[in-house]
């Protein structure tokens, strides 16, 4: 039955559940991750290091090599990068 504004009850009531069921599995995904995180810590290895990793393999190739050109760019104009050896 539609209400005033148009709202039909049942169809609002559906989506809301809807995504209230997926904000569940979103946080029930993230305690996951985080928990794979924590095994990884637990088992030697960086998090911070694999959490940039986790980012970098989201990015083509070509953007990945943009970004470390820059970020080597910068560090060279700030004097944090040695001279390559000639």
């Amino acid at each position: 039955m539609a209400e005033p504004g148009g709202v039909v009850a049942g169809q609002l009531k559906a989506i809301v559940e809807r995504i209230e069921r997926l904000e569940e599995e979103k946080k029930a995904l993230a305690d996951d991750i985080r928990d794979v995180y924590a095994e990884a810590k637990a088992n030697g290895y960086d998090t911070k290091t694999l959490r940039q990793v986790i980012k970098l393999r989201k990015q083509d190739r070509a953007e990945r090599e943009e970004a470390e050109a820059l970020l080597e760019t910068y560090l060279h104009a700030l004097g944090m990068l040695k001279e390559a050896p000639e």
